[in-house]
């Protein structure tokens, strides 16, 4: 059931890249569409002038559009196994320009979370011009799985801090405001019952997460677990990325689980 280190690494690159390729096909498909967030709005909030102009190379229509096809063309190629340093720079950096361009994120935790897989990308690379390849894949993804365990941790923590999860009332909040929502009022999600553990269960699976480090077999269960709880919030929720964008990192747990 151990995840060898070749394995780990191809599953990683896979993944990580069909998230970016999706992405990238999203913020293309958005450009037509966008009204609100033009660059032509964004950058009077840019105070300094030579900033400004610095910033139209990228976030003018042209080379914007083009950055989005590198960006898809990068994703394909670490798909393929295909990419080297050079790629992993530019993914990093092409993720921190669009970072900027949206103000720090389009779309929450899941980018921030594909930031995090594109360090690690780029720590093996640049790590791998020093060291041994192996021992710099071994860094990456022992810092990608810190990253993710650390941010359903986090997650599971806050949640028993506060008093409407730990009652099951902020799931039904949820939920009424989700794609599908509001929930009917039969629905069983509003017995306080089952709300409340549902909750439970989300806090106590979140904040023990750590524990998939001590046996593979853990980290097989709680990433299948985390798999079906990102399926869910991208069925009632819409948000596809945060699937994609947390399931990348499941590689680099199961690899640490079986070191």
């Amino acid at each position: 059931m151990n995840l060898d280190l070749p394995l780990a690494i191809r599953a990683f690159e896979v993944l990580l890249g069909w998230s970016l390729l999706l992405q990238s096909a999203e913020f293309l498909r958005l450009r037509p569409l966008d009204r609100v967030s033009d660059w032509h709005i964004q950058r009077a909030e840019v105070p300094k002038a030579w900033v400004r102009h610095a910033l139209d190379m990228f976030y003018r229509p042209l080379p914007y559009g083009g950055m989005l096809w590198l960006r898809g063309a990068l994703a394909l190629a670490l798909m393929l196994g295909h990419a080297g340093p050079g790629s992993a720079v530019l993914l990093f950096l092409m993720a921190l320009l669009i970072l900027l361009r949206w103000r720090g994120a389009f779309n929450g935790g899941s980018d921030f979370m594909t930031l995090v897989g594109l360090t690690g990308l780029l720590l093996a690379h640049v790590l791998g011009l020093f060291t041994d390849a192996a021992n710099a894949w071994r860094v990456a993804l022992w810092y990608v799985a810190v990253q993710s365990l650390s941010s359903y941790f986090v997650s599971g923590w806050v949640k028993l801090m506060r008093p409407e999860w730990r009652s099951g009332r902020a799931l039904t909040v949820f939920l009424d405001n989700a794609v599908y929502g509001p929930l009917p009022a039969d629905s069983i999600y509003r017995q306080p019952q089952l709300a409340m553990l549902c909750s439970w269960g989300f806090i106590v699976w979140e904040g023990l997460f750590p524990l998939a480090l001590l046996d593979v077999r853990l980290a097989v269960m709680f990433c299948a677990v985390a798999a079906v709880f990102h399926f869910l919030v991208f069925w009632f929720f819409g948000l596809n990325r945060f699937f994609w964008a947390w399931l990348s990192t499941f590689p680099a747990i199961l690899y640490c689980a079986s070191a």
